[in-house]
């Protein structure tokens, strides 16, 4: 059976184990050693406290997750945030990335955040298809801003509008733990597992 559910600190060895070889063999991410477990469990508890980070599990396995990050530190920056996305290679193409991204955004939502951003390294076909299908769209590139196995590499910027913008003062997004649990919860998440193709 599937479910996408919040992370937790016992997910850090199966999500370490997804993240590790992107870190090892690809640019797709520019850290250049491998967080360790305690790290992802130190990682996954700072973030939650927040934002939501997400799984998608089957059978206790975990295909891929899925979180949402500060975007900037400055107070007006808080309605935005920087979302990520990472998929077990042998479940990608079932629908797991937009499962997740489609809850998160939703989950965003209820929080009150109002703009998302996702930094790729480029190149990545893969990962500008599944950003563009959430209705993501590029705003720029950061020329040569990282260097990873002996070579400088670009950073495209995608972004999208959770919501309709208004003119007045928008309210303080809520902790994700406010909203944990609560029927709108439910709803963001029955949504986007109704896109896994299992």
């Amino acid at each position: 059976m599937s479910r996408i559910r919040m992370a937790t600190p016992a997910d850090a060895p199966q999500i370490q184990a997804i993240y590790e070889p992107i870190v090892r063999e690809t640019i797709i991410s520019f850290e250049l050693e491998p967080p360790t477990i305690e790290d992802m469990v130190n990682r996954i508890t700072a973030t939650t406290s927040r934002y939501p980070w997400l799984v998608c599990e089957q059978d206790d396995k975990i295909l891929g997750y899925v979180y949402a990050g500060a975007h900037r530190s400055r107070a007006a920056y808080q309605w935005s945030v920087d979302v990520s996305v990472y998929v077990h290679t042998e479940a990608r193409r079932r629908g797991i990335g937009r499962a997740l991204y489609t809850s998160l955004f939703g989950l965003l939502v209820v929080q009150g955040f109002y703009n998302a951003y996702a930094g790729i390294a480029l190149p990545n076909p893969g990962s500008i298809r599944i950003h563009e299908a959430m209705g993501m769209v590029p705003v720029g590139i950061y020329k040569q801003v990282g260097y990873k196995f002996n070579a400088w590499h670009d950073v495209g910027w995608w972004q999208v509008a959770l919501q309709s913008h208004t003119d007045t003062q928008p309210s303080p997004p809520l902790p994700v733990t406010d909203i944990l649990n609560t029927l709108a919860w439910d709803e963001a998440v029955a949504t986007g597992l109704s896109l896994v193709k299992i």
